[in-house]
Order: C-alpha cells, then structure tokens, then sequence
C-alpha cells in the first residue's frame, strides 16, 4: 500500500495538499469554493490510499446535520445514506467521538450491527473514517471504503488521520471565506439601504418642506402603510440606489 512506502507523519501528495493550502490563504482564495475542496481531498485521498474503492466526505452543516458533500461513486453515497438513515456505522461514530474507526470486515464487525449487515450486500467490506478537526470544532470526516476485507491496516488509519488534519484545514477556511463574504454581502445590502433612506428622506424634506426627523417619520408611515420596509419604500420614492460592483 501507498501508506507503508510514506515517511511517518509524510503524505506522498504533501506537496499538493501545501500548494492547495498556500492557494486558500492568500488572493486566490477568492476563487475556491468548499465544493471544490472536498473535490480535491476526495480525489487526493483515493491516490494516497491506493486500497480505497471509494472515498467521500461528510460534512457537519451549520444545523448540525450531516450531508455527503462529495464522494467518488454511488457506493460512498449508498454506504453514508444508510448511516444517516440507521443512526449508525464509523463514520458516524468517528463524528461523535472525534477519533478515527475502522473495520476490517463488515461481515463480522459487531459494532454497528445494523449498518454492517446493510451494505454487506453492496460488496463493500471494510472502511477506515477519519474526523475533520480544527480549533473551531469538527467540520466533518474522510471516509474510505474498499470491497475487500482487510484492506486497511494501522498505518493507513494514521495516514488518514493526518491527511484528515490537512483537509479540515483547507476546509475550515473555505467555509471561513464564505461566511465573509455572505457578510460583506449583507454589508453592503446595509450601506446601500441606509443610503435609499437618506436619499428618500432628502426628497420629502425638498418636495414636502420636511425637517429630517419629520421626513424619516413619514418615512416609516409610508412603509407601514404599504406593509414593506422603509428602506423599499425610499426606493418606491427615490428609485433604486446604485450598486457597488
């Protein structure tokens, strides 16, 4: 396997996951969006581990819920479908715990019973799962899953989990970058409300010899009256404010 020609601690496709990362924290970043992380890491981790007949990412939503986010063929997504659906199996379990699970053999592991003797019957016979961790929680796990029992060993567990700790990374500030940019978003949407008020406001105290509090006043009446929000009623008054690009 790929995991015992690798350097403890050393990924054979380090080089990638740094070029990716160097990528994410400068301009660039602008660019990558989570679904193209998981793509990545998704296709990284089945080169790295060449016993994988198929990998996936489960990603923890900002609910709590889980969702494969991405996955390399059905069999992933049938094998993580049935752990959302029971309740159980490694994945789920590596989530709660924050700690890697493999099984060797789903024909004869015991400890997710009903999730084992489920995807028996898909050929898929052994798994290695490993959680997604950062300072600011887990975002979710790696998964990996071959048709053959035993495919995993140790070293791969601690090839997964290392490679795990890079890709939660990576995910971390994907999802940081777009909850910046939904705020700047609604910044913006701010400014330019504030600036249909006080445009709308400029046009009453002009049209109708308003002082400014007065005009904000029949601001707002209007607004009540027509069951809309003052800065929708300035631009019924004004027109739209012009966008920032």
């Amino acid at each position: 396997m790929s995991s015992e020609q690798a350097a403890p601690g050393e990924l054979p496709l380090d080089g990638e996951l740094a070029t990716v990362a160097a990528r994410m924290s400068g301009l660039l970043l602008s660019r990558e969006t989570v679904d193209s992380v998981l793509e990545l890491i998704v296709s990284l981790a089945g080169t790295t581990i060449t016993a994988a007949a198929g990998v996936g990412v489960t990603l923890v939503d900002a609910d709590g819920g889980l969702v494969t986010s991405s996955a390399s063929g059905p069999l992933v997504r049938e094998a993580d479908t049935l752990q959302y659906e029971l309740g159980e199996g490694p994945c789920m379990a590596a989530l709660a715990d924050c700690s890697p699970k493999r099984i060797d053999d789903v024909t004869t592991d015991r400890r997710w019973v009903r999730w084992c003797a489920a995807v028996a019957g898909s050929g898929l016979r052994s798994v290695v799962t490993a959680p997604m961790v950062t300072e600011d929680g887990c975002h979710g796990a790696i998964k990996i899953y071959a048709t053959a029992p035993g495919a995993f060993g140790p070293s791969d567990e601690r090839e997964l989990m290392t490679f795990a700790d890079r890709a939660a990374v990576l995910v971390a500030n994907a999802r940081a970058y777009e909850r910046a940019s939904r705020f700047s978003e609604r910044f913006k949407d701010t400014l330019r409300d504030r600036d249909l008020i006080t445009m709308a406001k400029g046009f009453l105290m002009g049209r109708d010899g308003l002082g400014e509090e007065a005009a904000f006043d029949r601001l707002l009446s209007q607004a009540r009256a027509g069951g809309v929000s003052p800065a929708e009623a300035a631009e019924q008054l004004v027109g739209p404010a012009p966008r920032e690009g």
